[in-house]
């Protein structure tokens, strides 16, 4: 017979399985931008930026992912992949037009359409050398593990988490990088605010934490451990069918599988955000969530009055009704 204190830990999931279908579910997220926050809400996103004068200037804008337009990417896995673009897209716009307001510059020297591009160009390049080529370069040059699908990627991804690392420290030191960080902190201290339910102020935004378990740091760091799983099994599908691999073979197959990756690694972060007390999910996101030690900083109260004033704007006349609930949101932000 079963003693009821073994059903202990059952009870206790049964009750968080059911007050997690209990709360009302809301896409809330965003990111931090050059002396300002973007938030995204249900149907709009907004921008709150403030310039040298310290004004702040907003930029609101109705939005409809095609996630919710079409039922094929609504599907798990596509619905990430989905979203990884349509955040890009959304992030560079916004990154953009935060720049223009926080570092105006007389039309004449602005840079050309043409600069931006090359300079978007240089970007992907260096992030593809970076974190792909040469972490693989590195392993086929030490290790005698080429022909070892899985040893491969293990230690090839090993280098990649290290350099994804080594990248985000380094970039840390920088002054500018540092403030972009701090209202990372008050982005996400304003979505913790707004999802406990309490009156979104500053006084209560300043008392939760800066990490976030949907931080888009943390889904940096699940892409890069699912990538390991994925191309271990796309390395021996190669093999098994041309007997060989090598360093351009594996890139030929690799980058076109990054979206699938990233759309894995979308479900992952969903689950753990919702299973927050389940030991197994607490050491999955533990690594993300050290990381953001580095990527998020202790904001300013005036960067938070900016955060809030970002997710007021993107809700809109909405606001009123959809603040004082307690919710289990499902954005990566």
């Amino acid at each position: 017979m079963v003693g009821t204190s073994n059903l202990g830990p059952f009870f206790f999931m049964i009750k968080t399985i059911l007050l997690s279908i209990m709360k009302p579910t809301i896409l809330v997220g965003g990111q931090a931008v050059i002396e300002g926050v973007m938030m995204r809400v249900p149907g709009a996103y907004a921008t709150a930026v403030r310039d040298p004068e310290g004004k702040v200037h907003v930029d609101r804008h109705d939005f409809k992912s095609i996630v919710e337009r079409s039922s094929f990417w609504k599907k798990p896995i596509f619905r990430g992949m989905a979203g990884l673009f349509e955040a890009m897209k959304m992030g560079m716009a916004t990154l953009q037009w935060s720049a223009d307001i926080a570092i105006p510059e007389e039309e004449d020297k602005k840079p050309s359409k043409l600069m931006d591009f090359l300079s978007s160009a240089f970007a992907i390049l260096l992030a593809v050398t970076l974190f792909m080529i040469a972490p693989m370069w590195i392993t086929t040059k030490l290790l005698d593990v080429e022909k070892e699908a899985v040893a491969f990627n293990m230690v090839s991804g090993g280098f990649r988490i290290t350099f994804f690392v080594v990248y985000l420290f380094l970039i840390s030191l920088m002054k500018d990088v540092g403030r972009l960080f701090q209202y990372h902190g008050a982005e996400h201290r304003v979505v913790y605010n707004f999802e406990s339910g309490k009156n979104v102020d500053i006084p209560n935004a300043q008392s939760f934490p800066t990490q976030h378990p949907r931080c888009g740091t943390s889904f940096m760091f699940i892409v890069l451990l699912s990538a390991i799983i994925v191309f271990s099994i796309i390395d021996t599908i190669v093999m098994s069918i041309t007997g060989h691999i090598s360093l351009p073979i594996r890139l030929m197959v690799h980058l076109p599988m990054i979206p699938l990756v990233a759309g894995i690694s979308y479900e992952v972060i969903k689950i753990t955000a919702r299973n927050g007390e389940n030991v197994f999910f607490k050491m999955l996101r533990a690594p993300g969530l050290w990381l953001q030690n580095i990527t998020t900083r202790k904001p300013e109260d005036d960067m938070v009055e900016v955060a809030i004033t970002a997710l007021k704007e993107a809700f809109g006349d909405q606001y009123e009704e959809m603040v004082g609930k307690e919710y289990v949101a499902e954005a990566i932000g």
